[in-house]
């Protein structure tokens, strides 16, 4: 096919999620109650989320059907396009064939409307009033915004500080579909005020905004949490990205040899890659990349342990590659990448070798981006760019080798809200930074007492 975009009609939406879980090589390690060093339950969960959340994140089902009122909101942007990214193949001088999936097309410029919508459906469906989120770049925070629009509820979203600074218009984009904003750390809840003794100009982490909303609705008898990436149900609603480029794919003509995703929580790069890694477990030869930042390198350089998802210790213990929940990372521009952790199936397919991950500079990863918008066109939001650099990689190296791979990856969101980042890039402003090994040990060596 001569084509550059390959659509599907909205007939083609995917009827279920795919569930990873079923087709696992290994088991997955069990959730603990960090009081009782055990196993949790469903009761354990019941105050943050509805039941039929809690039943699909211990699914062990290959399919889970999507409910037709969600794929009626998915039809406001779904099926996206996949791209054959001929003009940046032109300007490598690469024999390697580049498709990306592109969810930018979404209203809310990324991905995480994918599982927001599906949330909000469930938790409107037991009669919650509202939902309470953490946003980092504001990419969730957008997504659970308008979901809870579409379906009738209220909003309160707790934004890392350095990103509702740094930007403002997410945060306008949140409130217009109705949504409270409240930067955090605040003084709104415990767990924030604390945060403040200690240092009253903390730029805030994703950790932090996870105990604020989730002291929230633990607090409030009308209230749950919605979270936007990391568990298991909210990997398996993205899989509607990988499933759909199954079938573009399969238009196409084409099977990728190598899945590219950027990783925070883990919710991007499976999304795309976990349907894919379906055919891999049945002996496709395939390699799947997670890329990340050097600020933040929780697979590459963290340890594979039982730990906290927030900062303040109020959740469950998850066993996954982390920096330690105290953790506080630098001010860099791929606010979506900054959590401490990575969602434990992410994990343990990376500690089984079944993923590779690499972390990259920022710089180096804007100075990719701009590459990619001057060839395609599409300005790719920060988080995504990383993934622009591990694939123009891989296509030189293609050249290098004389031979053509097809790579394929997921170009998450655009950057229209992140100019900033890329002014600070184009004038020379833009710094990198690497998370210090020795900070990384000490917050290693303090979860040792709370392994089981």
């Amino acid at each position: 096919m001569d084509s550059v975009k390959i659509v599907l009609d909205e007939s083609r939406i995917p009827k279920a999620w795919y569930n990873i879980v079923s087709d696992l090589p290994v088991p997955l390690a069990p959730v603990i109650h960090p009081g009782t060093k055990q196993p949790i339950g469903p009761d354990d969960l019941a105050p943050l989320f509805p039941m039929d959340l809690i039943l699909q994140e211990v699914s062990t089902e290959r399919e889970v059907p999507i409910p037709e009122p969600v794929r009626d909101a998915y039809r406001l942007y779904r099926p996206t396009p996949l791209y054959r990214a001929r003009r940046l193949e032109r300007a490598l001088d690469t024999p390697a064939k580049i498709y990306y999936k592109y969810e930018g097309v979404s209203p809310a410029g990324s991905h995480k409307p994918n599982t927001a919508l599906a949330q909000a459906f469930y938790n409107k469906q037991a009669g919650v009033r509202r939902l309470t989120t953490e946003t980092g770049a504001g990419q969730w925070g957008s997504a659970l915004a308008l979901a809870c629009r579409l379906f009738g509820l209220e909003c309160t979203v707790y934004m890392v500080k350095v990103s509702y600074e740094q930007k403002p218009y997410r945060k306008v984009m949140m409130q217009t579909w109705g949504a409270e904003v409240i930067p955090s750390p605040s003084t709104r809840t415990n767990a924030g005020r604390g945060i403040l003794a200690k240092d009253p100009k903390s730029p805030g982490s994703l950790g932090m905004a996870i105990s604020e909303a989730v002291e929230d609705a633990a607090t409030h008898d009308d209230t749950k949490y919605s979270l936007g990436s990391v568990l298991n149900h909210v990997l398996m609603h993205q899989t509607v990205i990988g499933l759909e480029a199954k079938q573009q794919m399969e238009m196409a003509g084409d099977y990728p040899d190598i899945v590219v995703g950027c990783i925070g929580g883990g919710s991007n790069m499976a999304g795309l890659a976990f349907p894919f890694l379906a055919d891999k477990f049945k002996g496709k030869k395939l390699r799947v990349v997670a890329v990340e930042p050097e600020a933040c390198p929780t697979l590459t350089r963290g340890d594979y342990l039982y730990d906290f998802g927030d900062t303040a210790a109020t959740t469950p213990l998850i066993k996954m590659y982390t920096l330690g929940h105290t953790f506080v990372p630098p001010a860099i521009h791929a606010g979506g990448l900054r959590y401490h952790g990575d969602a434990p199936l992410v994990c343990l397919l990376y500690h089984h070798k079944y993923i590779e991950a690499v972390a990259y500079q920022q710089r180096a990863v804007f100075e990719a981006a701009v590459q990619f918008a001057r060839a395609e066109g599409i300005i790719p939001a920060p988080e995504p760019a990383h993934a622009v650099l591990k694939v123009i990689q891989e296509a030189l190296q293609c050249k290098r080798d004389g031979t053509s791979r097809t790579i394929l990856f997921n170009l998450s969101g655009h950057g229209h809200f992140d100019l900033q980042a890329y002014e600070e890039f184009l004038t020379g402003r833009l710094e990198d930074y690497a998370y210090p090994q020795q900070q990384i040990q000490q917050a290693v060596r303090e979860l040792a007492a709370i392994q089981p």
